[in-house]
């Protein structure tokens, strides 16, 4: 991958070259058709949303009702010197809540990332932006001094850096593991979250980065007080975990412990604040998939079909290809899915991407392509366009200045990811996602509801002076897609 942030994100060097096998649930299909026609199956037989946003009686389709307050907080980071205009939405800086959650923790941290730079000597370079992720890395050092255990898991093939964060975090007491995705499915560990006490928990765009707090946009949601959720994603750091032996292999099926009641057609019903709150994780790649575990894609597809209104994207990176492997592979299936919603049942489509000094123009054929169906006087709404953060005097910080978020919000849905939309990402490449399907009355609704504020930090993203219509792209020293 040639984009800036997302050749340090997502490991493509080291998965060229890689063939990829494309894998159901428990059986390896011989092509991405077959994939795709049982994706669409199951994407009919999904029973439909509720309607409207009034509060849901407890035998909704969520699970048994959960005593969890499972209180929901937006976070993100702005890099340093954005500036958006007054009374903007903004979620949590991601600073504040991992300072937080790390302060709360009484006995167990576990945390998961594609790789690991809190220094701004990891990758040298001085820089006084650093210094959030200093305090993350000390913070984390000193918890073993409280008698809370800390186990961290990142990505082998990974990011080539000086990173020393383990060697000091290991010298301290905390337990690391590296999983070598690249042997178990020829991808690579692409998933970022936390789990505090397995009942508080993180999941978002951000890695353990300094940049990622001072010089990256990024975005993730902070459940607290939410055991039956944080006990679920403890399964998936627990597979990661087990992989993470040095002589560990896949096994088929997974042991029942992996299992989960929680899945798209059984999420967690929460109530808080008046707010009823459907729930549940998906997951990825398919070999790490339990049958009980919603796959990823699966999810992202039914979202999308089930939308009525409007559906709003921000990702930094979309292709309707495969990624890491020689030759690439047209696939098709969100693209279709997007393609399909706009024309058939006249959904709204607005697609905010990520525009770097690295990105890789090989993307901006595709997202022409999706742009030029808009066609208002048919009902066709395709809207993209390119957000690009203003690099200024931060050119000296490499694979930075960039938007990282990877989510999207529907008149039904908010589903918070961990990857870019590409093949791969959903083939062989370890990620997480977080739905969540909110239903309150309308003063409520605007008050309380993670949806409606995710909707709102869309809509200042989308209509702020950094985001720019593909039809409007002049050269830009920022933007690797104008050139």
């Amino acid at each position: 991958m040639n984009s800036s942030y997302s050749r340090l994100d997502d490991g493509s060097d080291s998965n060229k070259g890689r063939s990829t096998s494309c894998v159901t649930l428990a059986v390896v299909l011989g092509c991405l058709t077959v994939l795709g026609i049982i994706l669409a199956i199951a994407v009919l037989e999904r029973p439909s949303a509720p309607k409207d946003h009034e509060t849901l009686p407890e035998e909704a389709a969520g699970s048994d009702f959960s005593a969890d307050q499972c209180r929901m907080i937006l976070v993100e980071s702005i890099p340093q010197h954005v500036k958006y205009k007054a009374n903007a939405t903004f979620g949590i800086p991601l600073e504040k809540a991992w300072k937080d959650l790390l302060s709360i923790a009484k006995y167990q941290v576990d945390v998961v990332s594609f790789y690991w730079t809190l220094t701004g000597d990891d990758i040298n370079v001085n820089s006084s932006s650093d210094i959030a992720g200093r305090e993350i890395l000390k913070a984390l050092g000193e918890l073993p001094s409280r008698n809370v255990s800390v186990r961290l898991v990142s990505s082998v093939p990974g990011v080539p850096t000086n990173s020393t964060d383990f060697k000091t975090l290991k010298e301290k007491g905390v337990q690391v593991r590296k999983v070598n995705f690249g042997r178990l499915t020829r991808g690579v560990l692409h998933s970022k979250f936390w789990i505090v006490d397995r009942k508080h928990m993180f999941i978002g765009s951000a890695n353990m980065d300094w940049r990622a707090l001072t010089q990256v946009k990024e975005l993730g949601v902070v459940l607290y007080n939410c055991s039956s959720l944080a006990k679920d994603l403890h399964k998936i750091f627990q597979s990661y975990w087990v992989m993470g032996l040095s002589n560990s292999s896949l096994p088929q099926p997974w042991p029942a412990q992996y299992d989960t009641p929680i899945n798209k057609e059984h999420p967690l019903l929460v109530k808080s604040d008046n707010v009823s709150s459907l729930i549940y994780l998906s997951g990825s790649p398919p070999p790490f998939c339990p049958p009980s575990r919603t796959q990823d894609l699966e999810a992202i597809l039914s979202i999308i079909s089930e939308a009525e209104r409007f559906v709003d994207v921000a990702v930094m990176e979309y292709f309707p290809t495969t990624r890491f492997e020689r030759p690439q592979r047209y696939w098709p299936f969100i693209d279709d899915a997007i393609r399909r919603a706009a024309f058939e049942r006249g959904i709204r489509i607005r697609m905010l991407i990520s525009c770097g000094r690295d990105s890789d123009p090989a993307m901006l054929p595709f997202l022409q392509s999706l742009a030029a169906m808009n066609d208002p006087h048919h009902h066709i709404s395709v809207q993209i366009k390119v957000y690009i953060v203003p690099v200024g005097n931060h050119s000296d910080i490499p694979y930075s200045r960039v938007n990282h978020n990877k989510y999207m919000v529907t008149d039904k849905v908010t589903y918070i990811g961990t990857s870019n939309w590409s093949g791969n990402y959903f083939l062989t490449t370890a990620g997480v996602g977080l739905v969540i399907s909110q239903h309150a009355p309308h003063p409520i609704w605007k008050a309380k509801a993670l949806q409606n504020q995710l909707k709102a930090v869309f809509d200042r993203d989308w209509y702020s002076e950094f985001a720019v219509h593909l039809t409007d792209l002049k050269p830009h020293p920022d933007c690797a897609l104008s050139r």
